[in-house]
């Protein structure tokens, strides 16, 4: 995979996370600080059934427009942290207890987080 494909993959995945109201999204470039992937993708989902309901909207999104399917997806059945693995790409989709208690923003702080603004839909509050 490029490191072209691994950015699509990113933006589809947090298009489809946005898509499906998931908050506080952030896709950190991790490939300069580990070889487990190029790119994370981190969501809080406030449900089990959101959560799932993220999960499957990434990887729908991802394989119509790019012909992808993840090589695993890990929690689907616990539903507190699902993990869709592309390989290059990993979505983290968390509660919020899960999301505060791991803290991955922080374990991964030295990677460059991507500016999402322009794909993100405001918040209501925003207006």
């Amino acid at each position: 995979m490029t490191e072209d494909s691994a950015l699509d993959i990113t933006l589809a995945a947090v298009r489809a996370a946005d898509d499906r109201k998931g908050e506080q999204i952030l896709a950190l470039a991790v490939g300069p600080v580990t070889v487990l992937a190029d790119y994370f993708v981190i969501v809080t989902g406030k449900s089990r059934p959101q959560i799932r309901a993220i999960s499957s909207a990434v990887v729908d999104l991802v394989k119509s427009e790019l012909d992808r399917v993840p090589e695993r997806i890990e929690g689907i059945n616990e539903g507190g942290w699902v993990l869709v693995d592309y390989g290059e790409v990993i979505v983290h989709i968390l509660m919020p207890q899960e999301r505060g208690f791991y803290q991955l923003e922080a374990f991964w702080g030295q990677a460059k987080r991507l500016d999402l603004t322009s794909i993100l839909e405001p918040s209501p509050q925003a207006s």
